[in-house]
């Protein structure tokens, strides 16, 4: 007879993983409030309905064995999303109104995300909203598994993960940002391969980095001489307004920058450092008003600041 996914005992799973992370029946019992020897009948049927040993009892404790960590890995999930379950109920009961959680890009959150929520609360002063700033592939992942109601990200082929969707809401343009007594301003011809012997800064694992690569590749040149990594566009801005250090940042991430002079655009482009700003939902899932009223914020604040600093960056 086949073992279907619905003859799992979700109860029995839940204990298996607890065991494995106090690495003993005994202590996993008093965690779990159940006896020994319950426990460990629990664990022998869940081992009988499987068809395979999923511990190994040593001297050191209880080790899962290569199935056993197999099983663990989805096990875990399920521990994790019942205790999510549990965390978003006494929320849910406890606020009338429960928060809309939305994701959005770090560069994103300097100057497009606080005007159009701003703009957002005079239509609703007394919603309550939750925003988290992440890097691209940690939004998708939290929208993926319902940490987020949406997000907004820049479109990525090779980061939209199956079950999410997106739809486009504004362009804009990335700059090479430098300090503005920065020795590449001297230079009357700007090539590529002059910006490739400076160090660089970008956010963790994303589009820009990527990009970055895309457009060096693409003239023919190597990687960069170095790379700092910075989840905080303040501390990127930072960094790069204190060194020989270069940066990708859309204009408006760095506009207060620009007019104080302590940053400026380098004079040099290519067509790859133009892109797309998205919204991504999972795919079914079903916008309130108040969502559709944020989201119709953004992409107008949107355009309107990608086309102000457009026009104010030299």
């Amino acid at each position: 007879m086949s073992l279907e996914a619905s003859d799992l005992d979700p109860r029995k799973l839940i204990y298996f993983v607890t065991v494995i992370d106090e690495g003993s029946l005994t202590k996993a019992s008093k965690v779990l409030l159940v006896s020994q020897p319950a426990l460990s009948a629990s664990m022998s049927r869940l081992e009988a309905d499987v068809g395979q040993k999923l511990m190994e009892r040593g001297p050191s404790g209880v080790v899962p064995t290569r199935f056993g960590d197999f099983v663990y890995a989805h096990a875990r999930l399920i521990r994790d999303e019942i205790k999510l379950l549990e965390r978003r109920l006494v929320d849910w009961r406890s606020e009338a109104n429960p928060a809309i959680r939305f994701g959005a890009l770090p560069s994103l959150s300097v100057t497009v995300i606080p005007k159009a929520v701003g703009r957002w609360r005079t239509q609703y002063p007394k919603e309550n909203l939750q925003i988290i700033q992440r890097v691209q592939i940690e939004l998708l992942h939290a929208l993926l598994g319902r940490e987020l109601d949406l997000m907004v990200g820049v479109t990525d082929s090779y980061d939209l993960l199956s079950g999410l969707k997106q739809r486009v809401l504004f362009r804009e343009r990335l700059y090479v940002i430098a300090r503005t007594q920065h020795q590449l301003f001297l230079k009357t011809e700007l090539a590529w391969s002059d910006l490739v012997h400076f160090p660089w800064v970008s956010p963790p694992a994303g589009r820009y980095s990527t990009l970055l690569e895309e457009v060096l590749k693409a003239e023919g040149l190597g990687p960069s001489a170095s790379n700092t990594v910075s989840s905080s566009i303040s501390m990127l801005k930072s960094l790069v307004a204190t060194s020989d250090s270069l940066a990708l940042l859309p204009s408006h991430a760095a506009l207060t920058e620009i007019r104080e002079g302590t940053l400026a655009c380098l004079p040099i482009s290519s067509p790859l450092l133009n892109r797309s700003v998205a919204l991504f939902t999972r795919e079914g899932y079903e916008m309130e008003r108040p969502h559709r009223d944020l989201l119709e914020c953004v992409r107008v604040v949107g355009i309107e600041i990608s086309r102000d600093s457009e026009a104010q960056t030299p």
